[in-house]
């Protein structure tokens, strides 16, 4: 089995029109699915820098830090990157529920 290919560089990453990548937020514990965000280059050097997960709201054009207003923050305990460099899977302890509603995640929808 080959060794995983370490990401020392964000030219690795295919950032969309927008200079965006997409984030899928997992519970390193228990692998579930937290929610899904977007990432600029700064958003996503903070995140590394600090060790929190830090967004790219499309909404409010701004950087923001998960829990920023709620104290429920994702401490990153692994970033990984897919085979076409064009999604993220960010590996948290969740300090909180992930969504908005106070849901453990923001996937609690199914569609019959």
């Amino acid at each position: 089995m080959s060794s995983p290919r370490k990401l020392t560089s964000q030219d690795l990453i295919k950032w969309d029109a927008d200079g965006l990548v997409v984030g899928v937020i997992q519970d390193s514990k228990t692998q579930q699915v937290l929610m899904v965000g977007y990432f600029s280059k700064d958003s996503l050097k903070i995140t590394q820098d600090t060790g929190f997960v830090t967004f790219w709201s499309r909404s409010r054009k701004e950087i923001w830090v998960k829990g920023e207003t709620s104290g429920n923050n994702f401490k990153v305990v692994d970033i990984h990157f897919d085979c076409d460099g064009d999604a993220l899977l960010i590996l948290v302890t969740p300090i909180g529920p992930a969504c908005h509603t106070g849901a453990v995640t923001c996937f609690d929808g199914q569609i019959n």
